[in-house]
């Protein structure tokens, strides 16, 4: 008997997949349950598995756009397993793990290696010594990988060169566009588009953060299993600047403003195929702890692709930081539906005025991009600078204000 195997239902808006890769090969064995395929949809990829163990008859190819329902693939339930079928995983795995020891030492250990060392002719090795040449510059042109001298030579008359790269060289490369590429084009385009974004700007002392974390963050992570990061704070800080200025946290749906009595809070992640958006649920109930264990939950599921649509939709508000890149200001683009975004920069030592005094102090700046359709310059304002009072003043975030005030109830 042979079943097919169909592009499966991923979401209510999706029509088509791309797909990806095959991790079996046409006449392979697989059992029931096993990954066979990686399919890429507009907001996701996910896995096919196999519904039977049987022989798999490849029908689709890589990179092949599928509709929902289309046939994938085939397998013969009626086949026998063939022998060693078992052993087939543990021999693919062999060659994945056993090389990595060998291409991560001589990385590790260029610098301190002797002569002796070098996969190099012994003129090859006489130059390097002599010259004092870094191997990891030297492009190897001899069998089995070996240095010869005119490997040593090129590398000596183009310093600074990419090993492995030709001078002069005019390639180009076309690729096709990735659904999830596809989507947040079109995504981008359409928040410039339909929505009156624009751009205010503040500045926050990171001391006493920073002070925070150095006093306290090997006691955390003994505690809670997960380190004391910079978005922790941001999310909280977010959570009640967002209660206190509603329609920061609101969009416009149709003739009508949603308004959430609620923060789900996306936090940009830069994946391997692209920028995703995965979403903290209710980020005002969660404790410290309980945002950056899934913080680092969403962001290990987005650098392995394993981010499921509903993780990426229904956010309120979105922060992103450029600053891990090296990002000093930017104009971040509001996550459509949404209304605004949060875009946090790198740290820098800044001289300041303080009290008549020039002081060095850990500055970041923040932008807040919002649209001006529903939030006005007032509300826009005034979220970012509650966020900066509340990340200079971290006490605060226990009561969401001032602790004396909260205890005199002013």
């Amino acid at each position: 008997m042979s079943i097919e195997i169909k592009v499966p239902t991923v979401g209510e808006s999706i029509s088509e997949v791309t797909l990806v890769k095959w991790h079996k090969q046409d006449g392979q064995w697989v059992d029931r349950d096993e990954v066979i395929a990686e399919l890429e949809s507009e907001k996701a990829t996910f896995e096919l598995n196999a519904e039977q163990a049987g022989v798999i008859r490849i029908i689709a190819k890589e990179g092949d756009t599928l509709n929902i329902g289309d046939v994938v693939c085939s397998i013969d339930t009626d086949a026998a397993k063939p022998e060693g079928a078992a052993e087939e995983k543990p021999v693919a795995e062999k060659p994945k793990e056993e090389p990595k020891p060998e291409a991560a030492a001589p990385a590790q250990t260029a610098g301190s290696k002797s002569q002796t060392d070098i996969k190099a002719t012994p003129v090859a090795a006489a130059i390097i010594a002599d010259k004092k040449v870094d191997v990891k510059a030297v492009t190897a042109s001899g069998s089995n990988g070996k240095i010869m001298k005119q490997d040593v030579m090129d590398a000596l008359s183009n310093p600074g060169r990419i090993p492995g790269t030709v001078l002069f060289e005019r390639n180009e490369r076309e690729q096709k566009m990735s659904n999830l590429r596809k989507t947040i084009s079109r995504r981008l385009v359409e928040a410039k588009n339909t929505t009156a974004m624009l751009t205010t700007f503040n500045e926050v002392d990171m001391s006493a953060i920073m002070e925070i974390r150095k006093k306290y963050k090997d006691k955390f992570k003994e505690l809670h299993g997960v380190n004391l990061g910079f978005m922790s704070f941001f999310t909280k800080a977010c959570t009640y600047a967002l209660m206190e200025w509603p329609s920061v946290n609101a969009y416009i749906d149709g003739e009508h403003i949603l308004y959430h009595d609620y923060c789900d809070i996306s936090i940009a992640v830069s994946a391997p195929k692209g920028l995703v958006v995965p979403v903290i649920r209710n980020a005002e109930s969660l404790s410290m702890a309980g945002i950056e264990a899934k913080v680092v939950e969403l962001a290990t599921k987005a650098k392995d692709n394993k981010l499921t649509i509903e993780e990426m939709t229904g956010g309120t508000f979105t922060i992103t930081n450029g600053g891990i890149f090296g990002s000093m200001m930017s104009t971040p683009i509001i996550n459509i539906p949404q209304s605004a975004i949060l875009g946090m920069h790198n740290i820098l030592e800044r001289p300041m005025a303080v009290n008549g005094q020039v002081v060095i102090k850990p500055m970041m700046y923040l932008a807040l991009s919002y649209d001006h359709r529903i939030i006005d310059g007032r509300e826009s304002v005034g979220f970012l600078v509650r966020v900066k009072e509340l990340l200079e003043n971290p006490a605060q975030m226990l009561f969401g204000k001032d602790p004396v005030k909260s205890l005199l109830e002013l």
